[in-house]
């Protein structure tokens, strides 16, 4: 099959080449070549929205995997730069809203951006998913069917989140409600955890949407590579026990019982970050010393088997202190370096920061620091990149189209309206684009000069090199 490419500019194209001539052996992560070549992509080559790199048109899509510390696509690395959205399936679920999913797709695919994530829950509350145990509005199902037949279409691959720690979209509190009103004796959400009932309630839903067959694709769930990953639960905490030994036996028993019915796509827990007993060496990196008390442990739940990647949160406005200061900065920069770090020796997987964001609600906000401060997320992630580290990648909270900002909780992000902020974004999504390209591309690395501008301006893929 051809393969097309679509050309970014032609400085870029004239550096890819004195990299590719410069470059021996068959990795990028340690060559000056690539930091120059970073360098250079420059938001002045971003005027006009993100063309990508290298696109591959017409190939089918595989499942993203793990290989070590690393995502892969076909054996390939697959380095992340995605949002969050969390409405769009209730948003699809109403006709006269559906077309927003369309629009937030299309402007988070304008600016490179590859992964969302987004919850596949909805449990007792308006326009519910769930109704009750077991019991499911096939309207809103359709929506979410929708969402990731969209997604398809827009290259844009999907995080499923399975319920909520908190109470919006029904979370653990819907379950405890439903386990009393059968007539169990509950006396806390965190039976949420413990309870085997409630346990068997969380194990339908997964089992129901996992098996899902997408009205619009006819494929199921579980086979569909649109679906990046799924995730546990959002920011799971049990903090009616901080050894954490509770929340340990739940994502156990619940990540072997994924992996049971669907060992093709990956899966995360969707926890926060928190250091906890299991690391007292640890325990510094965190935000505060309340932290290590919400009975997560960020070592200990993710050597858990069925666990594919590790998951990061990163609200410094919220832990560290609500006034903006470059004090927000230094905590992400070493917030992140540690836990990649130790994705790297003690987990031997790729970590993804999953949520991280600003919210305009806050003391001294500016445009400028949410740039500032989502570059520092982007360079960070950009030097584990560079070394093969364990920095997989980011979803930024959050991206909004126009006219939904009546669900704005202060952290969104429309594009249309935030020309620093999407210069900001895609320059990531281009230098990781330009990273994964080389490096589905190292076969050719010993090639010659002639073949290495066949590649580039010819367009073929067949050359013998």
């Amino acid at each position: 099959m051809a393969v097309h490419y679509t050309i970014l500019s032609l400085k870029l194209i004239f550096l890819i080449a004195v990299f590719v001539f410069t470059v021996e052996g068959d990795g990028v992560g340690n060559n000056q070549q690539f930091d120059l070549l970073v360098e250079d992509t420059t938001e002045n080559h971003l005027s006009h929205g993100f063309d990508g790199v290298v696109e591959k048109e017409d190939d089918p899509w595989s499942m993203v995997e793990t290989r070590q510390n690393q995502f892969v696509v076909d054996g390939q690395p697959f380095y992340v730069n995605g949002f969050n959205t969390y409405w769009l399936m209730i948003f699809a679920a109403d006709q006269s809203t559906r077309g927003k999913v369309t629009e937030l797709f299309k402007q988070a695919a304008s600016v490179g951006l590859t992964v969302c994530r987004t919850w596949a829950f909805n449990d007792g509350q308006w326009r519910a998913l769930q109704k009750s145990p077991s019991v499911y509005d096939e309207e809103v199902f359709k929506g979410l069917d929708f969402v990731i037949s969209e997604a398809k279409k827009y290259k844009i691959r999907l995080i499923l989140s399975l319920a909520n720690n908190w109470e919006a979209f029904g979370g653990k509190a819907q379950y405890v409600k439903w386990g009393k009103a059968a007539g169990l004796n509950l006396t806390s959400d965190d039976d949420f955890f413990s309870d085997s009932t409630v346990r068997s309630y969380y194990k339908a839903h997964v089992k129901t949407v996992l098996n899902r067959v997408n009205s619009f694709t006819n494929v199921m769930y579980k086979d569909d590579p649109t679906i990046f990953a799924w995730e546990l639960m959002n920011e799971p905490r049990c903090t009616s026990d901080p050894s954490g030994d509770k929340l340990q036996g739940w994502i156990q028993e619940m990540a072997v019982y994924v992996k049971s019915m669907d060992p093709k796509h990956l899966l995360e827990v969707g926890l926060e970050g928190f250091y906890g007993p299991s690391t007292p060496n640890r325990v510094q990196f965190n935000p505060n010393t309340y932290a290590q008390q919400v009975g997560t442990d960020f070592i200990r739940n993710h050597k858990v088997l069925g666990v594919d990647f590790a998951s990061v949160h990163i609200y410094a406005d919220t832990w560290v202190s609500q006034t903006i200061s470059d004090a927000h900065l230094q905590f992400t920069k070493s917030w992140m370096e540690a836990h990649i770090e130790d994705a790297e020796k003690y987990l031997g997987m790729p970590v993804l920061f999953a949520e991280f964001g600003v919210s305009s609600k806050d003391p001294g906000y500016n445009s400028s620091f949410r740039d500032a401060f989502i570059n520092s997320v982007y360079k960070t992630l950009l030097d584990s990149t560079k070394k093969g580290g364990s920095g997989g990648g980011s979803l930024v909270w959050q991206l909004f189209p126009e006219g939904t900002e009546n669900m704005d909780d202060g952290y969104a992000i429309v594009l249309s309206k935030s020309p620093s902020t999407s210069n900001v974004i895609t320059l990531q999504s281009t230098r990781l684009s330009l990273f994964n390209s080389m490096c589905s591309m190292k076969c050719r690395w010993g090639c010659k000069k002639k073949n290495a501008m066949d590649l580039l301006f010819l367009g073929h893929h067949d050359h013998d090199l």
